[in-house]
């Protein structure tokens, strides 16, 4: 019987077996995606389920596709990756975008496009961008080649040191082009934290997300962009 692990071990990619990624459809992986709050369409429409077996136990998780064909892996109990390592880049077809935005994390673009979806139900214009997900600031020397191309790039990274300086190295390579927007939440460590409403110095697994310090009206004016 398939079941969530309470603490598993730490994948290692080599002792991974029998690697199945599907269309994402389990409840408990939704019950996840619904404690951080995140649109139960858009994550849906942006994740996969991958199912594993390591050191003999079954494990499942959400799986975040990047560029070159590797996955960030996550569920409630474990945040990790299945290389090859890189960034996520969504680029919308047709007319090329001019703009981009930029996040750290698959929990920062879902959380994203769900404030989007929240304040332009009819309308959310989630394709009127190019989107960049870093995966990890370490590969923010990808991201840079990557953005080469657009004329508006948004920073939206984490309101820490590591976000910071991924910031600043993108402003110092690419110019005027680039806007620090981390200022729309400032109180907050990051995108996700600023759409459960909880505050920098605070878990979001000890808030529930009916308790938002953050009315929902103004979390979406904030990110009209």
């Amino acid at each position: 019987r398939t079941r969530m692990p309470t603490a598993p071990p730490r994948p290692v990619e080599a002792e991974m077996k029998d690697v199945i990624v599907i269309p994402l459809r389990h409840h408990a992986l939704f019950s996840y995606l619904q404690s951080r709050l995140i649109d139960a369409d858009i994550g849906r429409m942006y994740c996969k389920e991958v199912h594993y077996e390591l050191r003999g136990r079954h494990y499942f998780a959400l799986a975040f596709g990047n560029t070159s064909g590797g996955y960030e892996v996550r569920n409630r109990f474990f945040k990790g990756c299945m290389s090859p390592k890189d960034i996520t880049h969504i680029r919308h077809q047709g007319e090329p975008r001019y703009a981009c935005y930029v996040f750290e994390g698959m929990m920062d673009y879902l959380s994203f496009l769900s404030l989007r979806l929240e304040k332009f139900p009819a309308c959310p214009s989630l394709d009127a961008q190019d989107y960049v997900i870093l995966n990890s600031t370490s590969n923010v020397g990808k991201a840079i080649d990557a953005l080469h191309g657009y004329e508006r790039i948004s920073c939206l990274l984490d309101n820490d040191d590591a976000g910071s300086k991924a910031t600043l190295a993108i402003e110092t390579a690419l110019g005027y082009r680039v806007r620090d927007a981390s200022h729309l939440y400032s109180e907050y460590n990051d995108l996700n934290d600023y759409l459960c409403g909880v505050k920098s110095k605070q878990s979001v697994h000890q808030v529930q997300p009916v308790k938002r310090t953050v009315p929902p009206r103004k979390r979406g004016a904030a990110l009209g962009m």
